[in-house]
């Protein structure tokens, strides 16, 4: 009886051992209205929503401001939020630490339909602000427009990384590589069918082809295609960020969302149940994902591992 105490007691360990090291379960956050686009924000995030952005962290909601009708993805510098307003047609700075709003800038969106990214590089705020191809840049210091770069028409899709502005066109199958030292295009390269949303990082800028239902991963300094990863039927319409030696990409079918190698170009991952449409953004300690269909906001803790 001894040994089988002993035996049973060494069992409860090593089962302990095992559960202590496997992920935490995800979190599931309600947020009422229609939260998707997602900014980091320290321990939180800022989320778009029906007439508003909020800043919510993993103990609730902590801000809201009211907009007309903040659309795509937004940007954090200079201690502000930059929301793209596709009612008002500009660009809204918004104080990070007060959540006041401090300028509407009116710089024109290129897609009055929301799907567009607000990015910071080279010290400035980038944003496609005309359908017919035109990437606008703010100057945080004055509020003002001080360049406008013509690009391939239907530009909606930006990223920075690399010293550059990334431009995507859905409508013309391109990207542009959008040089700040002289406020116009380097590089122009097509791409698959209908691309979107992109990210840069991980050796290089990453671009859904959604039309394809694959990635592209397109080198930062040739601008040329270098390879592809078929993840499903079509990417319509999702997410994309990058971080701790992964590509994490928000599907709409099949899963949540997928971890894809950078190196071997090989999914490693496919996570959670469909949610429809949403944002994701990747953090050291979690990721986290927005469903605006199910009105959920959702962390998951230590994403490396679920890429194992």
């Amino acid at each position: 009886m001894p040994k089988l105490r002993i035996l049973a007691a060494a069992l409860a360990a090593s089962c302990a051992a095992i559960a202590s090291a496997a992920p935490a379960a995800e979190q599931v956050i309600q947020v009422p209205g229609f939260a998707d686009f997602l900014a980091v924000d320290g321990d939180g995030v800022w989320v778009t929503n029906a007439g508003r952005v909020e800043r919510w962290t993993r103990k609730g909601k902590r801000a809201e401001v009211a907009m007309g009708r903040p659309c795509g993805a937004m940007a954090l510098s200079a201690g502000s939020l930059w929301v793209a307003d596709c009612e008002k047609n500009a660009l809204v700075r918004i104080d990070a630490a007060t959540a006041e709003k401090t300028a509407t800038i009116a710089t024109g969106i290129a897609n009055p339909k929301g799907e567009l990214n607000v990015v910071a590089e080279a010290g400035s705020i980038w944003v496609a602000s005309d359908q017919k191809g035109v990437v606008s840049r703010v100057d945080p210091a004055s509020n003002r427009v001080t360049a406008t770069v013509p690009v391939s028409a239907g530009t909606y899709y930006l990223a920075s990384g690399f010293g550059s502005v990334w431009a995507v066109s859905s409508e013309s199958a391109t990207i542009q590589r959008i040089d700040p030292a002289t406020n116009s295009v380097a590089s122009t390269t097509a791409l698959g069918r209908q691309p979107g949303f992109l990210a840069a990082g991980e050796g290089a800028v990453w671009v859904q082809e959604q039309g394809d239902g694959t990635v592209a991963r397109v080198d930062p300094v040739s601008g040329e295609v270098t390879g592809r990863v078929k993840v499903g039927d079509v990417l319509q319409y999702g997410d994309i960020d990058t971080g701790g030696g992964m590509i994490w990409l928000r599907t709409t079918e099949g899963q949540t969302f997928v971890a894809i190698d950078p190196k071997t170009l090989k999914i490693k991952a496919r996570v959670g149940k469909v949610e429809g449409s949403g944002a994701l953004r990747f953090t050291a300690k979690g990721l986290w994902t927005s469903a605006h269909d199910v009105h959920t906001l959702t962390w998951w803790p230590h994403p490396a591992r679920l890429a194992k």
